[in-house]
């Protein structure tokens, strides 16, 4: 990267980094406050309409809308200079944790319906030809837009055959072999890897002179440590509400559990007079970690962006801003689509829904993981091209 580039990512000294020390207390704050506040609903009990606090899903649904509406209103009020960038980002930070606190909410407080294999839609025998479909259809795309769009970029064709191979894996080595199987471990380890090395060649110079800025850092940061406690609480690896069925006297033990193609030893910590429940394995914090790390990432990029456009005096010029921030609040709203719409569906009708997309068994269940990484790792590469078509970064162009 030219030091012409660089300067480009720099702030000039002044008031801002005095506001970005009063965001960064200020957005530490909110979280700490919000998780604080989630282990103090105790008396609301799991999975439960009601509690002794008196709170549903309807509670969960309003605060998680609100959270939204705050996140509009600050992207809006800087898009018309009403607010700075360093408010604006906390108003976003802020709108982001209350959705994310009302998510969790509506997800331990609304019902789970439970179905029978009478309603099926189809027998299991077909999710291997459903299985194998898809993976080639995601292999053989990559393999297209590889050859007559990146062809000097083979990385992504790559990630696309790992994406691939994640759908297929089940049904390519069938049985409980696949549980402990070393191709198994090795997908999960290589997905990182190749995540990994697209951005080193696409987007580590950008992501370096972004994370010096305290702002963008902070924000960032905040953002992923959020994401990953949101997707811990609605995936059910940690929980502060009491759920039944969990031991009445305190736990601490490790077991085999297959998350995410294979068995991994997982650490169960349950403590159910505060309450408490977290599970977590070597796939979890890859996979979580991974997740995470690409929104803030992403989160970064976009804090970075507006900085940018408030020291050089530019309107709102940033391209793929709103591709970025619409992507991942698609991806993260992804575990809940199919829980939201069966409960508004009645479960008679959103029961195929149901076996094709939550049944653990579904091979269509892993496209969730497969596309958000795909969904976040072009979104953070498309913001950098993006930018550098607008002449924001005009130096910067991702090594070939």
């Amino acid at each position: 990267m030219s030091t012409g580039t660089r300067s480009q990512w720099q702030i000039q000294p002044g008031s801002a980094n005095t506001r970005s020390t009063g965001v960064g207390v200020r957005t530490g704050t909110v979280l700490v406050s919000c998780i604080i506040a989630l282990t103090q609903v105790p008396t609301a009990s799991a999975h439960s309409v009601t509690g002794a606090a008196g709170l549903t899903e309807i509670h969960g649904a309003m605060l998680t809308l609100v959270g939204i509406a705050i996140v509009g209103g600050a992207v809006g009020f800087k898009r018309h200079s009403r607010l700075t960038p360093e408010q604006a980002l906390t108003g976003v930070f802020i709108g982001i944790v209350t959705a994310a606190t009302g998510a969790v909410l509506f997800d331990a407080l609304s019902i789970d319906v439970q179905y029978s294999a009478a309603t099926m839609p189809f027998s299991r025998s077909l999710y291997p030809l459903i299985a194998f479909a898809v993976g080639l259809t995601i292999m053989i795309g990559s393999l297209s837009i590889g050859w007559f769009r990146w062809r000097t970029r083979p990385r992504y064709t790559g990630l696309g055959f790992i994406l691939g191979l994640w759908v297929t894996y089940p049904y390519l080595i069938p049985g409980p072999a696949s549980n402990s199987h070393p191709l198994g471990y090795l997908l999960v380890l290589s997905l990182p890897i190749a995540v990994g090395y697209i951005l080193k060649k696409d987007a580590a110079h950008v992501i370096r002179d972004v994370f010096r800025d305290p702002v963008a850092r902070r924000f960032g940061i905040g953002v992923a440590v959020v994401v990953g406690l949101f997707f811990l609480f609605i995936t059910g690896y940690l929980s502060v509400f009491p759920e039944e069925g969990l031991p009445h006297e305190p736990k601490l033990v490790v077991l085999p559990v297959i998350y995410q193609l294979v068995s991994w030893p997982t650490l169960e910590v349950v403590r159910p007079h505060i309450p408490f429940f977290l599970a977590i394995s070597p796939g979890l914090v890859i996979v979580v970690g991974l997740l995470s790390s690409l929104i803030g990432f992403n989160a970064g990029i976009i804090a970075r962006y507006w900085r940018i456009e408030e020291s050089a005096g530019l309107t709102e010029g940033t391209a793929g801003t709103a591709t970025v921030v619409g992507s991942c609040t698609c991806g993260c709203c992804g575990p809940l689509v199919a829980k939201i719409a069966i409960l508004a569906a009645g479960p008679s009708i959103a029961a195929p829904l149901y076996w094709v997309f939550v049944d653990p068994a579904s091979p269509l269940g892993v496209l969730f993981i497969a596309g958000s990484i795909a969904l976040f790792t072009g979104s953070l590469v498309y913001s950098i091209e993006s930018a550098t078509r607008s002449s924001e970064i005009a130096d910067f162009s991702p090594a070939d």
